[in-house]
This record gives C-alpha cells, structure tokens and sequence, in this order.
C-alpha cells in the first residue's frame, strides 16, 4: 500500500479483512466544530474514529505530548487494527490532522499506514457513499511497539543552534513565523526558532484538497532553504502540522526527519529560549 491513498483506490479496497480505515479528524478550539459529533453524522462506510486528542502524554511536561507507545497500541486495537494491518487515515480539517496520525505510528514502527489523499471533503465531492453512527469492530489483541525515534525536545533544539547539525523547518504562516503578528491560536508570543526555515503547511495542497506532485514539493522545499545535505526537524504550533511537513518530505523520498515535540507551545511559552523575528 503506497502511503498515499486516492479516493477511487479506498473505494475499491473497502471491506478488505486487512483494511482499517480511521478518521482522525481533530480541530482547533477556534474552528468551533466537534469532530466526534460530525464522524457519528457522516462518515466513510466502515470507518472507526482516531481520538487524537486523547493521545496525549498527560504524564509529560511537554505541551500536547506524543502518546506513550501502550497509549497508541490500546487505542489501536479497540478500533480493530493490529501490526498486520493495512491502516488508511483521513480527516475532515483544515489542519489536516491525518499527517499527526499518519506520523505517530510510523515514528512508532508500524510502517503500513496511508493517507487518504484529499479527505473527507474530496470524497464528499465525489459523492461518495457515507454512514452515520459507529461502525461495529473486533477489538484486537494488545501489542507492543517501540518508542519513537523520531522525536526531538527543547533540548535538542537548543544544542542544533549551535551545531546546525539539522535544519529546523517551521510550518506556521509567514506572519507567526516572522513576529508581525500575533498568535491567535495558541496566544504565545510569535518568532521563531534561530535558524529556522519557513514553510506554511497549507503550501503544500492544491486546491481540491490533495497534496502537489512530489517534483512540486521539492520546489517548495528548496525555496524555504531546504536542502538534502542535512536532516530535517519540523516544528509548528503544537507538533500538528509540523507532521504535514513530514508527510511532505516523505512523499520526495526522504524520511531523514524528526518532530520537534511541543514545538512553538513549549519553546515560545519558555522565556529562557532564544526567540528569532523578521523585521519589516
């Protein structure tokens, strides 16, 4: 299964023994929406809902922490999903909440995970069956996964300023980024981290929703001053989008990539940490 998924392929592939398909729509406090209400009015056929915003580390001091690998697996398997499984994310935000989901189990090991390519509201253009309620499952038996290798903390920032031993590349807009205006979703102070590259994530869409051609991503890549000498860390709001740019950087081939976890909620709520603007 390609990690990328179109609307005709799930339409085919649906009712597959191996086939998991999750929505894992989530949305800012701002957007007003609940994404457990919409899932239970309208939702692919057979889909379960990916809670993501249980998947938090409470026990971390990390803002919205990544969940701990037993948190990931339980959640997994009482959707029905185990390590054999073919799972195929999407959602329904402008945030696109799928990439978070995406990143989790393969930062964990679990490397047969998708992207539905447009979402819901591509397969809503499409109309495209839907069904309301929830979905009857099996729930599958615990198992383990590793913990991620792919996450990055304060600390490592800290250290990559001085080394540069990676890029550090930010997915927020150009405003957030550069301190021109202010933070109306997390209330934080804006900049950036020194060094850092922009990129907004919602660069990286066309406007049906889907993601560029993978020689169009490239482009992108490069104008915000990515390179492929070095690593990437990605790094956002709150390690939401941050993981759109992972996704992005996958589909170019690279996988040479790690999330700064808590991104801008924990270095710009930290006083301590160095803060980068742009002036006009």
């Amino acid at each position: 299964m390609d990690s990328l998924v179109s609307t005709e392929w799930l339409a085919a592939e649906l009712g597959a023994a191996d086939l998991i398909v999750l929505d894992a729509s989530r949305h800012l406090p701002g957007a007003g929406r609940d994404a457990g209400k919409e899932f239970l009015k309208g939702h692919i056929p057979g889909a379960r809902f990916f809670d993501l915003a249980r998947l938090v580390d409470e026990t971390s001091d990390v803002p919205q922490a990544l969940p701990r690998p037993e948190q990931l697996t339980a959640e997994l398997a009482r959707l029905g999903a185990d390590r054999s499984s073919r799972i195929v994310f999407y959602d329904d935000s402008a945030v696109k909440t799928a990439a978070r989901a995406w990143f989790l189990c393969r930062a964990h090991g679990l490397e047969n995970v998708a992207i539905l390519d447009g979402g819901l509201a591509k397969w809503k253009a499409e109309n495209r069956a839907l069904e309301s309620g929830t979905a009857a499952c099996q729930p599958k038996d615990h198992f383990v996964l590793p913990q991620p290798d792919r996450i990055r903390f304060k600390r490592d920032i800290l250290a990559n300023i001085s080394s540069e031993a990676a890029q550090v590349l930010d997915a927020r807009d150009a405003g957030r980024f550069s301190g021109s205006t202010g933070d109306t979703v997390h209330g934080q102070p804006t900049g950036h981290i020194p060094g850092s590259c922009n990129l907004p994530f919602s660069a990286l869409f066309n406007t049906d929703g889907t993601y560029k051609a993978p020689e169009d991503l490239r482009k992108a890549l490069g104008e915000a001053g990515i390179t492929a000498e070095k690593p990437v860390i990605t790094t956002c709001g709150s390690g939401v989008t941050a993981c759109v740019l992972i996704f992005a950087l996958h589909l170019t081939g690279r996988d040479d990539t790690a999330l700064y976890d808590g991104s801008w909620l924990d270095w710009g709520s930290d006083p301590d940490t160095p803060n980068a603007t742009v002036k006009a």
